[in-house]
């Protein structure tokens, strides 16, 4: 891993701001333990990446990793007895343990490959929801949940005949927990909610979520996408029954996520999808099926995806997740205040946001304010954010958002409150 001590990105002053960085100097207040990792990463060179909710810029070491494991290294794994393939089959599941030891999960038997977040979300509700719901049951989602997190439970509750119900939020755009344990039931079966919000950057506090789902006799899902890169994640202090997220946000490769789940769950699961490796003995009179999670993996996996997660979670050990978290919540802080500041510019979620900062412009639709902003040299998302029930509690059709990542520094809040500025200008 290289440790840049300079950056070719321009912080200039903003009214309101104040920056510890110089041109040509290292950040040494707001970067991750004092150094500033923006050239590891060639994907922004001089680009204000403010999207990284949606993905996240790869560094060089995960682009080399992948370039090596589709090259030199390249094999199938499971399946060949050439010392290539035993290789890459020895790198594939050392990554397995690599991910159980990254979430604290109590053996790799515990880790299933998905193709991300939404194939774990919907292998659990396929899968355990088909086996153990019913009609009369009930599933429990929360109004700030991605669409992830609620179209697969609405597949399987019209097929099953359970019911869902909604967790209200708090003043402040957090999953309100004292509702939450109002409203729950002894028929609520699965509850499932986002660790942080991709709209609000809002944190859960799992622990006392998983103590209220459990109270009940609940299984509680928690979607981890926007948590994994900017948190320490250990599944068995938060008392969850699944965890998911994807390497994509990660700083790894698309195409790959991890689902959770814990052993003696996995082991009663049937299988969600059927076809090559995922079995023990075909006939045609009846099929049996492999332990899990190998029972949950059907046919060639993304080899070359679980190696570029192994090598991002050693990216991100090595700067070390409370450096992370640290830093971005500093960077959203200034943010959050430069906004507080300007005149017609509203700002969504709590103080505490992790990372993620949305916000609207009175008379400006997000799209308009992106587009501008990326003549800017700022990239933005804007849109629902996959969160259209949220946007109907807030009031809009769609908010901008900002959000933030180990390579963020000063220059980047720098550059979008100058490009809002501009965005307020040309629109009077």
């Amino acid at each position: 891993m290289t440790v840049p001590t300079t950056s070719s990105v321009r912080s200039e002053p903003v009214e309101g701001l104040s920056f510890s960085s110089k041109e040509g100097q290292g950040f040494d207040k707001l970067s991750p333990n004092g150094i500033s990792y923006r050239a590891d990463f060639p994907g922004i060179a001089d680009w204000h990446y403010l999207d990284t909710a949606a993905t996240a810029q790869k560094p060089q070491a995960v682009i080399d990793a992948i370039a090596r494991a589709y090259g030199a290294d390249y094999a199938t794994v499971h399946r060949g007895v050439y010392s290539r393939s035993a290789n890459m089959t020895l790198a594939y599941e050392a990554a397995r343990r690599k991910v159980a030891r990254f979430i604290n999960a109590q053996s790799d038997g515990e880790i299933v490959f998905v193709r991300g977040a939404t194939e774990g979300i919907n292998l659990v509700a396929q899968s355990w929801g088909g086996a153990n719901l019913k009609a009369g049951d009930r599933i429990l989602l929360s109004v700030l949940e991605h669409h992830s997190n609620i179209v697969p439970w609405q597949l399987i509750a019209e097929k099953t005949g359970a019911q869902i119900d909604v967790v209200p939020l708090t003043q402040d755009g957090k999953i309100d927990l004292d509702a939450m344990s109002a409203i729950i039931t002894p028929a609520h079966r699965l509850v499932a909610l986002a660790h942080v919000s991709n709209v609000l950057g809002s944190p859960l506090d799992v622990r006392r979520a998983a103590e209220i789902a459990q109270g009940v006799g609940a299984k509680i899902l928690i979607d981890g996408c926007q948590a994994v890169p900017r948190l320490a994640v250990d599944v068995a202090a938060l008392g969850c029954d699944f965890y998911v997220f994807s390497a994509h946000k990660l700083y790894g490769p698309t195409g790959i996520g991890v689902l959770w789940a814990r052993q003696d769950i996995l082991d009663a699961m049937p299988p969600y999808q059927g076809g090559g490796s995922m079995i023990d003995k075909v006939t045609f009179e009846k099929t049996t099926y492999a332990p899990a999670p190998t029972r949950f993996e059907a046919g060639t996996p993304h080899i070359v995806g679980v190696v570029g997660l192994a090598a991002a979670i050693d990216y991100v050990e090595a700067i070390g997740l409370d450096a992370i978290h640290a830093h971005e919540c500093a960077l959203v802080g200034q943010a959050r205040d430069a906004l507080h500041k300007l005149n017609s510019v509203r700002v969504f979620g709590p103080e505490d946001s992790c990372g993620i900062l949305s916000f609207e412009i009175e008379g400006v639709h997000p799209h308009d304010a992106g587009t501008i902003l990326d003549e800017e040299g700022v990239a933005i998302r804007a849109g629902h954010h996959c969160a259209q029930p949220l946007m109907r509690h807030l009031g809009v059709e769609a908010t901008a958002r900002a959000s933030f990542g180990i390579y963020s520094d000063e220059s980047d809040v720098a550059a979008l409150v100058r490009g809002i500025e501009r965005v307020r200008k040309i629109f009077g």
